[in-house]
């Protein structure tokens, strides 16, 4: 079992689920959310519609609608406050939070984002090695329900600080 790195965008990957950088309202109104929620449809508009406030550090399941992968799960991260305020245990929690719900609604597969570090303002160095630290523990504890798990890097600079973090791009949770 290895975590991956992979160049190109979450809204494409035919993993079993993908993860959505959400926020609490799961309100598509711009960055990767808005593009998931296009590329998915009416059906995942109308399923994030029915859920209250999700915490920061926290994670929700809905139907993917059109796209390939069969579950949306909605990660909220932490807006960036200076790292003074939790930021790095909020973002941990809300992979750690994406990897459980995974394993509860039986995805195999499981594609991520990385999160927080666009209009949420987390510094991209400072949030690789939170999220890779956290997706490996996780997944460690749902070993027996996840088989694969990958970052699905958007940005030339986003793959190249992963992949530093990961020490090569793969390894073994």
């Amino acid at each position: 079992m290895n975590v991956e790195f992979i160049s190109g965008s979450v809204v494409y990957a035919t993993t079993d689920a993908i993860v959505n950088a959400a926020n609490s309202r799961l309100m598509h109104a711009g960055g990767l959310a808005r593009a998931i929620a296009d590329a998915a449809g009416p059906a995942l508009w109308a399923a994030c519609d029915l859920i209250d406030e999700v915490p920061t550090g926290s994670a929700v399941a809905t139907t993917a609608g059109n796209l390939a992968a069969t579950w949306v799960i909605h990660a909220v991260g932490p807006v960036w406050q200076g790292g003074h305020s939790g930021e790095a245990e909020l973002l941990a929690g809300a992979y750690r939070s994406s990897l459980q719900v995974a394993a509860e609604i039986g995805a195999r597969s499981v594609a991520f984002p990385s999160i927080s570090t666009g209009i949420f303002g987390y510094p991209l160095e400072l949030a690789a090695p939170v999220a890779i630290t956290a997706v490996r523990e996780a997944w460690a504890e749902h070993a027996d329900a996840i088989d694969e798990v990958a970052f699905y890097l958007y940005t030339e600079r986003e793959y190249g600080v992963f992949a530093r973090a990961g020490e090569g791009g793969t390894s073994s949770p």
